[in-house]
């Protein structure tokens, strides 16, 4: 796989996929790649509210279903994604949940969901796309995790303990599939100005990370070589010990 920028001179155009893609960090990526000359299958539980952000499928863009509480919807999608371009160069694992589940909640059935979402499905997506990129000899894996998965500073135990999960997902496909020119990295923000952050009295807006500075750093890891691998960008936006 070419390692020039998407769209340049004698470049692949590098196929990505990601999802969560229709609003947030997934938005903000899929509108950075999109405009790097990548070519992008975006999965999102209703396709519709991607057309409504992107206009119509065209040659480089493709919009699936994708449903984390529905196993055959990633299966699918992965197919779909590899049917119309023919390889998967990158994963994009941003689809998340935040519901909250405290230490004393005894509500199995929020941190089963919780679980769902932000580990098993990012699990399932990386057991389908691993084939194909290892295919590529390149292949790039991106979990969006958080900071809530390397240090806790809130109660929200659902929420940090699945974060921590999906850095383990994402250090074991490190070890697994280096050989194969796979690289993953898990991706650990603080706040971000999202919807998900929207209830937060701790910041201002505009003292949070942008969508868009999260995509352009997604969109530098992806570009990286593989003799230049980050297994974990922690990424801020107040000062904190990271020890």
């Amino acid at each position: 796989m070419s390692t020039e920028t998407p769209g340049g001179s004698g470049a692949i155009s590098r196929v990505v996929i990601i999802s969560g893609a229709n609003r947030g960090i997934g938005l903000a990526i899929a509108q950075e790649l999109s405009g790097r000359g990548y070519r992008l299958s975006l999965g999102a539980r209703d396709p519709a509210s991607l057309a409504d952000v992107f206009g119509p499928e065209s040659d480089s863009l493709q919009f699936a279903r994708f449903d984390a509480f529905d196993k055959t919807s990633a299966t699918d999608w992965v197919a779909a994604a590899v049917d119309r371009f023919g390889r998967i160069d990158g994963l994009v694992n941003n689809a998340g949940s935040a519901e909250q589940v405290s230490l004393m909640d005894d509500d199995e059935e929020a941190l089963d969901r919780l679980w769902t979402v932000n580990v098993k499905a990012p699990l399932r997506l990386t057991r389908l796309c691993l084939p194909h990129l290892e295919a590529t000899g390149a292949g790039r894996i991106v979990n969006v995790a958080s900071l809530s998965g390397k240090r806790v500073r809130n109660g929200s135990v659902g929420y940090n303990m699945t974060k921590f999960a999906l850095m383990g997902l994402t250090h074991t496909t490190r070890h697994v599939a280096w050989d194969r020119g796979v690289r993953a990295t898990a991706v650990c923000p603080s706040f971000v100005r999202t919807d998900m952050s929207s209830h937060t009295k701790k910041l201002a807006p505009d003292e949070m990370i942008q969508p868009g500075t999260m995509a352009e750093l997604v969109r530098t890891l992806i570009e990286l070589p593989n003799s230049a691998a980050i297994a974990e960008l922690l990424v801020n936006c107040r000062l904190e010990d990271m020890l």
